[in-house]
């Protein structure tokens, strides 16, 4: 009853002790479990003390007319606990394989993309470069590299700009890769 009026006046510590006095580990410990693993739950917001509590009250009175009541607690308490432990950061291990099946099948979509889309644009610039040879094939002009010849000078030569030596670089992919590539007697397409 001490403690009962300690719990009242909000005096948890001093309610606690006397409650754990009285426990003597019989059936009617039961009910002193129970008032303990409430203040520790409501009141103390300790869940850790009140699944002890619950726990015993439960090895005493298992069948009691509170045991479902207790059971719900202690799921709530169990749930609790993991949440603090973990820093809200639960996920369950199902959840877990299914994220990481996931990321590994979006890197795949995304690696099969970056190759398609690698494969599109060196197709494109094939395509590109064989409609500069035929256009180049139809004017029918070439030109042999000789020596000291850079693809700015022969473009000068043909164009009267140097600005246009890419033109002749895409016109010959077969031949040149570089500029630096560019060799005496070389044959290239001037388009």
């Amino acid at each position: 009853k001490d403690a009962d009026a300690k719990a009242a006046e909000a005096n948890y510590a001093q309610a606690i002790n006397l409650y754990e006095t009285a426990l003597d580990g019989t059936t009617n410990s039961a009910d002193i479990h129970y008032k303990l693993a409430l203040i520790y739950d409501d009141k103390l917001h300790d869940p850790l003390n009140a699944l002890h509590h619950f726990k015993r009250f439960l090895a005493l009175d298992p069948t009691g007319k509170r045991a479902q009541e207790v059971k719900g607690f202690m799921k709530r308490d169990e749930l609790t606990l993991l949440t603090n432990l973990t820093g809200d950061s639960m996920v369950p291990r199902a959840e877990m394989v299914r994220l990481s099946n996931e990321n590994l099948n979006l890197r795949k979509q995304i690696e099969e993309r970056w190759s398609a889309n690698k494969t599109a644009t060196a197709a494109e610039k094939a395509a590109q470069a064989k409609k500069i040879v035929e256009k180049s094939k139809w004017k029918g002009r070439r030109y042999t590299v000789q020596r000291g010849d850079t693809l700015a000078s022969i473009s000068r030569k043909f164009y009267k700009s140097s600005a246009r030596w890419q033109r002749i670089l895409d016109a010959n992919p077969d031949v040149i890769s570089k500029p630096s590539d560019l060799k005496p007697g070389q044959s290239l397409v001037i388009p």
